[in-house]
């Protein structure tokens, strides 16, 4: 199976993609809008009393206050009671801004914390996405924030709390998002790995990003780190601990931006460090990974699976596979995470030195999901 050398594009931006003359506002993830009706509903289930605001801890340990849009509690004493808390998405052009996160909570016989989706919370079908098959569609970090919430407000050694995260209309908002595709019914996900929702998808974003390179080059640094976000910067940081923080740049979509400011400020070399969605698009040539201008191409994928060694029951099921992350557990399941994660990554560095050119060394990393190590690479970084 052949996979032919891919021209290059860098898509337009969205069209929601809009140039501000001010700096861009952040805004709250899903998860951490969850995880705060969460514990306002798990306070106000112990205390009796309406919370007005509650305050959560972010993965990095920031803590931040929301406000309660409603709070009601059920009995006397408390058996049950619900928080809603508003999700505000800043400046980021995401169709879950002003969602209504519900949390309704109650006790449980059995100690410890019962987590569940309700409406509007979509439910998992098909594999690939590092969730149960036929659970709700919340993901790993907004499950342990919620848990922690929850943790500090109940010992939960020595008590059972049940937990359901809904959102009205969510089933309404999921159809602008691309959750049916990969097989998440019935509402949308929740979401975040740092609780805080940057605008990485606007045009001001894409300028950050060429400015941070060049921040960089004004300091003296030649090589530039490639990240797509938080969990691959710390892998990054701990691959290459040498490197001071200024070289490490969150790139988002904006590949292409960064390597051409990159070139522009006459950089020596280029890592990139990124998981294997975005590796996936880039083996394809794309440059600007926004979801709404480029997919996974999986028949690369297939061809990645069929140099490392793959049989053809097992190129079938990557080419079908849901995501990129599904053919990843393909790989990883057969043995063959190594060497397709190996041969992937030489594909990506062989399109970045093409669209840098001859004067910039490229050097490429996959990282696994949870961001916890390198599990493949163009060569530098043996395992």
């Amino acid at each position: 199976m052949t996979y032919p050398e891919p021209p290059l594009r860098e898509p337009d931006l969205p069209r929601t993609a809009k140039v501000r003359p001010t700096a861009l506002r952040t805004g709250w993830t899903t998860g951490a809008c969850a995880t705060a009706a969460a514990k306002a509903a798990v306070t106000a289930l112990v205390t009796g009393e309406i919370q007005p605001d509650v305050e959560i801890g972010l993965p990095a340990g920031r803590r931040v206050r929301f406000p309660v849009e409603r709070c009601e509690v059920t009995g006397h004493p408390p058996v049950r009671a619900e928080a809603v808390v508003v999700k505000d998405a800043g400046d980021d052009p995401d169709v879950t801004h002003g969602a209504e996160l519900t949390a309704t909570v109650g006790w449980t016989d059995v100690p410890g914390l019962r987590l569940a989706g309700g409406d509007g919370v979509g439910t998992v079908t098909k594999p690939g996405l590092g969730l149960a098959v036929g659970g709700p569609a919340i993901n790993d970090t907004p499950r342990r924030m919620i848990g922690e919430a929850v943790a500090e407000v109940v010992d939960l050694t020595e008590v059972g709390v049940r937990v359901v995260i809904s959102v009205p209309r969510g089933e309404i908002m999921a159809r602008k998002t691309t959750n049916r595709r990969l097989g998440i019914l019935g509402g949308i996900s929740i979401l975040g790995t740092t609780g805080i929702v940057r605008p990485f998808s606007t045009a001001s974003w894409r300028a950050s990003v060429v400015q941070a390179v060049h921040v960089m080059a004004a300091q003296g640094e030649r090589t530039v780190v490639l990240c797509t976000g938080g969990r691959t910067e710390r892998a990054a940081r701990a691959l290459l601990p040498d490197l001071p923080e200024v070289c490490f740049v969150e790139v988002g979509d904006f590949t292409g931006a960064a390597v051409t400011a990159a070139v522009e400020d006459t950089m020596t070399g280029v890592v990139f460090v990124g998981m294997a969605g975005k590796l996936a698009k880039l083996a394809a040539g794309i440059l600007m990974t926004h979801y709404t201008r480029s997919k996974v191409d999986l028949s690369l994928l297939g061809a990645v699976t069929a140099e490392a060694g793959g049989d053809p029951a097992l190129v079938a099921a990557v080419t079908e596979a849901n995501t990129g992350r599904h053919a990843y557990e393909l790989w990883e399941a057969a043995g063959l995470l190594e060497p397709a994660g190996d041969a992937l990554c030489q594909r990506v560095r062989q399109v970045l030195r093409r669209f840098a050119g001859p004067t910039v060394t490229v050097d490429v990393a996959m990282v696994d999901f949870a961001g916890a190590g390198v599990v493949a690479s163009s060569g530098r970084w043996p395992r």
